[in-house]
């Protein structure tokens, strides 16, 4: 390989995406690196300006600028930074959530369109191309959708964000458990079928008012999921088919996932929610836990392939402290 080569490759993934001309592209009035302060501000619960600068490698007189029009504009609040007060805090207003998640629908949207254009067959080739540049090179983006916003760091917390699933997202969920399920505990092919089971059941009648499903995304790709279902015993929900990805572990999105099914079922009215699971599954039985819910009864089995101690769980909603 050759810097020519390099060169060559940026130049076409430039013209792929827009670069010279994203605002138009994405019919914005925000050029491509006002865009990625947008989103590192959209995705940080505090940011303050020094370490935004350092994310993003931008001169500190250039994020002025940008920083100046975005509160001329009402889209961004700056006071002291809660650490040290030497620095400055930088905080997004109402609108401008807003102006940040036009821009991210606008650009999923744009992705979207151009992986229309990809068979699906390649896909795969596809993905796993672009994982290698980004391991080679140090993980420069990170998400996916070329617009540099990745920042190339370690992600955090708060860039995982929770949203109901778009097409292809509940073939996702089937995948992935069937794949992880069987590689870290043997799982055969009757717990695909299990799981494909759930999901098409919940994609053909489910009722958005009392059932719902997250999927947990960082970097623009899923990497976790839960399940919200009506039980069979009235008054109680059930939580299914929670996954996070190995490499998506310890940043609290198992929590996130179960945290927000239980405000959900909390705010819909329900009584309690109840699940099963197995007790090889340590580190989902601890998030359970950590939410109040309770074992009430377990039973060996054998299922998947394995022999197992399948086990209930409880979380009586009324006796939880909000």
């Amino acid at each position: 390989m050759t810097v020519q080569d390099i060169r060559s490759f940026n130049r076409f993934y430039t013209n792929v995406i827009g670069a010279l001309d994203y605002g138009r592209r994405l019919y914005a009035p925000y050029t491509l690196t006002e865009s990625r302060v947008l989103y590192e501000l959209a995705h940080a619960s505090r940011t303050d300006a020094a370490d935004l600068r350092a994310q993003l490698h931008l001169d500190a007189g250039y994020l002025t600028r940008i920083l100046n029009k975005f509160e001329e504009d009402g889209l961004v609040e700056r006071g002291p930074s809660d650490t040290d007060p030497r620095r400055r805090r930088i905080t997004l207003t109402a609108p401008g959530r807003e102006a940040a998640a036009l821009l991210d629908e606008r650009a999923r949207e744009t992705v979207g369109a151009m992986l229309d254009t990809v068979r699906a067959e390649d896909r795969p080739r596809l993905a796993e191309a672009m994982r290698t540049v980004r391991t080679i090179l140090g993980d420069g983006d990170g998400d996916g959708d070329g617009d540099g916003d990745g920042g190339g760091r370690a992600p955090r917390p708060e860039d995982v964000v929770l949203r109901e699933p778009a097409p292809g997202d509940l073939g996702w969920i089937v995948q992935r458990n069937a794949a992880l399920y069987a590689a870290e505990y043997g799982f055969d092919a009757d717990y695909e079928a299990l799981v494909a089971r759930i999901v098409a059941d919940y994609g053909e009648d489910h009722d958005p008012h009392l059932e719902r499903t997250w999927i947990a995304e960082l970097d623009g790709r899923p990497v976790g999921c839960v399940m919200c279902v009506r039980d069979d015993t009235p008054g109680a929900a059930r939580l299914r088919l929670l996954l996070v990805e190995p490499d998506a572990r310890g940043l609290g999105i198992g929590d996130r996932l179960v945290g927000a099914l239980v405000d959900f079922a909390r705010e819909t009215g329900y009584r309690e929610v109840v699940l099963w699971t197995n007790d090889i599954l340590g580190a989902a039985r601890r998030i359970y836990q950590r939410h109040g819910f309770v074992l009430v009864a377990e039973k060996p089995h054998h299922s998947f392939g394995q022999d197992l101690t399948g086990q209930d769980w409880r979380l009586d909603l009324h006796a939880t402290p909000e």
